[in-house]
């Protein structure tokens, strides 16, 4: 049988019942404090951005006795009050609120720094937070463009920092265990990972001219970014920046780290791709609001496909923004617990067997008839190893460093840029298919392509009127982190700054 057949087969006629029925694990689970519990054993931090995931990190730190929040930062006063309110509240110590990150960098008090900002402002803070000797929880993805996240290894390994990405799968036991189990020859050789973020998105409202809001300083808030007047192109300042380029990078840098993260960690991969292509779109908004006129505010792809060639392997990622609650990807979804709704994960493709991700605390593995031969389960502590590198000072414990998070964020940036040069190419389903017959890779391209077409028009995306489009095959120099056949490639590989917002480079870190 062969191992095109053996797949399909697969998912189409085995996976349905194999998968049904699984019990959903805590994210986080199984505590384990950092050394030391005294009020003088305190490590002091500061938590930069507040909303969003900024309020998950506060919720780590309120629930040890061994870590005090001692600055909150937020360009918001707003925001950075109701937080400093909410910490007063639950551990009877007030936080300092400030407005510009710098404040802390100064303060030699502080140990740490703890950041959930927009992306644009992930790199620069964890740069200068090190360069001011504090240990640094970063945000995935770590960066908004790859000389960011080679700055931020070269700063933590020249200042001896210790650095810790947010994908806090590396320390859950269930993905742990798998990808164990992967390395161990538990599903045979495996050659090829598929990265799913099928997560609902709706239009972040018409592009327009929008106020900012009166407590924020939209100065700082933009930071590195280009700053012309004090105003929005979106409705919210808060969350929706991340489908604006400029600050975010779709959900392919939102959500893709976590999965592309784990994806390549299945496969034993160290090292950036040798090319990527991407085709998709921001499509289907005129069709939800019944105005073909409809302009988003958003400018990253809700519709994107990515493939990543490493030579002897090769990883799929595939993020769908419109709705997944229709049977277009049948044979993909029915291994996780659900054939409608958001379907979040990894499948891993072995010689013996299948690997899937199912949610970020549960992992399946099944033979090839589509039995299940193994599950993993169990959520780890993600901030908690944090703390205990940063209380020994052994950065080779960490569970995602600079470094794994640099090659994960690398590789949402790497689509991106294939789908913004080829932003323009419009192609028909038949021309796609055309360049996707040339493109080597250990996938069925036209299958995948075939999934996405028939999504997109299940969502009403009329594809004559409103066409795909098509970015360039771009090859890539794992070390010397450059493109080797586009210069127009090369030209957005690292964006400008706005002094004095300024990332360093990682020779001038």
């Amino acid at each position: 049988m062969t191992a095109q057949r053996t797949r399909r087969q697969f998912l189409h006629d085995s996976m349905l019942a194999a998968a049904a029925g699984v019990a959903t694990v805590p994210m986080f689970s199984g505590r384990s404090r950092a050394q030391g519990t005294s009020p003088n054993d305190r490590l002091l931090c500061a938590v930069i951005g507040c909303n969003g995931r900024g309020g998950s990190h506060i919720d780590e730190y309120c629930e040890r006795k061994d870590v005090e929040i001692a600055y909150i930062v937020d360009v918001d006063e707003k925001v950075g009050q109701k937080a400093c309110d909410s910490i007063e509240k639950r551990m009877g110590r007030r936080p300092k609120w400030v407005k510009d990150m710098r404040v802390v960098f100064d303060d030699k008090s502080v140990h740490f720094i703890s950041t959930a900002t927009p992306n644009h402002w992930h790199a620069l803070c964890g740069v200068w937070a090190m360069q001011a000797g504090k240990d640094a929880y970063i945000e995935k993805p770590i960066s908004h463009d790859i000389p960011e996240g080679s700055a931020l290894v070269a700063a933590a390994k020249k200042y001896g920092r210790i650095c810790q990405v947010g994908t806090q799968c590396r320390s859950n036991p269930a993905v742990r265990d798998a990808m164990q189990f992967i390395a161990d020859g538990g599903i045979g050789q495996v050659n090829l990972s598929r990265g799913l973020c099928y997560k609902r998105r709706k239009s972040i409202g018409a592009l327009g001219d929008y106020p900012i809001p009166a407590e924020a300083d939209f100065d700082l808030w933009s930071g590195p970014a280009p700053y012309k007047t004090p105003k929005l192109t979106r409705q919210s300042l808060h969350y929706d920046w991340h489908w604006q380029r400029l600050y975010g990078n779709g959900d392919s840098g939102n959500q893709g780290p976590h999965q592309t993260d784990i994806a390549r960690w299945g496969l034993g991969l160290n090292r950036h791709p040798n090319s990527v292509i991407a085709y998709g779109g921001r499509l289907g908004y005129q069709a939800e609001r019944n105005d073909p006129a409809y302009v988003d505010a958003g400018d990253t792809a809700n519709t994107e496909i990515a493939i990543y060639d490493y030579g002897d392997k090769c990883m799929i990622f595939e993020t769908r923004g419109l709705s997944v609650d229709n049977p277009a990807d049948i044979h993909i979804t029915t291994m996780f617990d659900s054939t409608k709704g958001n379907k979040i994960g990894v499948i891993f493709y072995g010689t013996e067997g299948y690997l899937v991700q199912r949610e970020y605390t549960h992992c399946v593995a099944y033979d090839l008839k589509g039995q299940a031969i193994r599950e993993f389960k169990g959520g780890g502590d993600h901030f908690g190893n944090f703390l205990d590198a940063v209380r020994s000072r052994k950065a080779e414990t960490l569970n995602s460093d600079a470094f794994q998070g640099h090659l994960s964020a690398s590789l949402a940036h790497l689509a991106n840029i294939s789908y913004y040069l080829g932003e323009s190419n419009k192609v028909s389903v038949s021309e796609a298919k055309a360049v996707l017959e040339e493109v080597a890779s250990r996938d069925q391209n036209i299958e995948t392509l075939n999934r996405t077409v028939r999504h997109l028009k299940d969502n009403g995306v009329d594809l004559d009127k409103y066409p795909m489009s098509m970015g360039p095959l771009l090859t890539f120099d794992p070390q010397t982190e450059v493109f080797t056949n586009s210069d127009a490639a090369n030209k957005i590989l690292h964006r400008e700054y706005r002094p004095p917002f300024v990332c360093p480079t990682a020779d001038k870190v």
